[in-house]
């Protein structure tokens, strides 16, 4: 198993004070409880790490800056729980303590893309007031566009948003579904980055979760399947831009395991016809490896065993490709620092 400190490029973090700020939580969510970064460390079970970068948790917000449809008042408090964190200045109860700073490489917050550049420049403008001297840890924004309606990349207000991030040297995370949300939302991301990218190379898009697969298909070969053939041809697209792919969300998108043992070589059989397609794509120079912790517990077998499940995968899945030990390098940690503008 691989040694060499890990860049986790996709990690979500909130005290349980935050929960009922959070779009998606209720009473059964099974991720209804702490996980800040207490909980991380106890499921990276004392992997060499780098750090990691954060990634905005879905708060109930709207690209209005005030209600109803609640603002941006939860998004920036999430703001504020992170700089804490980078700041290595915990309060009693957030599930951190001060040497867990260096640990913070990155801040990816929620921001109101389809506003355009004027909510853009509003909100950041709040952004860089809360994080003050860790400002610089912030190195892009997301919105997520997997549950929004048809159009909502494509608008103008979203487009001109996305190019008013690239001037102002912010990364843009692309959350899309092909599973659950079909490969619509695929074919709308392409046509999207032809708009941004038609007046230049514009923004670094990086983009989450292999666009979340249908790894449960069930066929013989998968390579000959129509619906994989569709996202193999919108996938390869959308690495002719600006754009980086994170080897991440697997567990979300294949059938749940349990706490027990495994079939490793089961699962890498199963992942790696979609692998092979981004690694033909993107070459190894633009795939970074992400654990999408804790969301990784719910289909990995939970909080003692995902995390490293996962990464017992992607080792697995750089081996069968005879990645060079550079090229795993770059994956395991060098590709996100490039990608998001990180010097460590």
């Amino acid at each position: 198993m691989t040694q060499i400190p890990i860049v986790d490029s996709h990690i979500h973090l909130f005290p349980e004070t935050h929960l009922k700020t959070l779009a998606w939580h209720n009473t059964n969510n099974p991720l209804g409880k702490q996980h800040s970064v207490n909980e991380y460390r106890h499921a990276t079970n004392s992997t060499p790490l780098h750090g990691f970068i954060f990634l905005e948790t879905d708060r109930l917000s709207s690209t209005n800056p005030s209600p109803p449809n609640h603002g941006w008042q939860h998004a920036l408090d999430e703001v504020s729980f992170l700089t804490r964190i980078a700041r290595g200045t915990p309060i009693p109860d957030e599930g951190h303590v001060p040497s867990d700073k260096d640990l913070c490489l990155g801040i990816v917050p929620w921001a109101p893309v389809p506003g355009g550049p004027d909510a853009l420049s509003a909100y950041m403008q709040q952004v860089r007031e809360r994080t003050g001297d860790v400002w610089g840890k912030v190195r892009g924004v997301r919105y997520l566009v997997q549950d929004k309606e048809a159009g909502t990349m494509t608008g103008d207000g979203f487009v001109d948003g996305l190019r008013w991030l690239g001037r102002e040297g912010l990364v843009f995370d692309l959350g899309v579904d092909a599973r659950s949300g079909g490969l619509g939302q695929l074919r709308e991301a392409v046509e999207m980055m032809g708009l941004v990218y038609a007046e230049g190379e514009g923004v670094t898009i990086v983009i989450n979760h292999l666009c979340k697969p249908n790894l449960r298909l069930e066929v013989e070969d998968v390579r000959s399947h129509s619906e994989f053939l569709e996202w193999k041809d919108l996938v390869s697209e959308m690495a002719k831009k600006r754009t980086y792919m994170k080897l991440s969300g697997g567990f979300s998108e294949l059938l749940p395991l349990e706490e027990e043992e495994v079939d490793f070589g089961a699962i890498v059989d199963r992942v790696q016809p979609w692998t092979d397609v981004v690694f033909d794509a993107f070459g190894a120079e633009r795939v970074m490896f992400g654990s999408d912790w804790p969301v990784c517990n719910i289909g990995g077998g939970g909080n003692d065993v995902a995390w490293g499940r996962w990464r017992r995968v992607v080792e697995e899945i750089l081996e069968r490709r005879g990645l060079s030990e550079e090229q795993k390098m770059g994956v395991w940690g060098s590709v996100a620092l490039r990608a998001y503008g990180i010097e460590i």
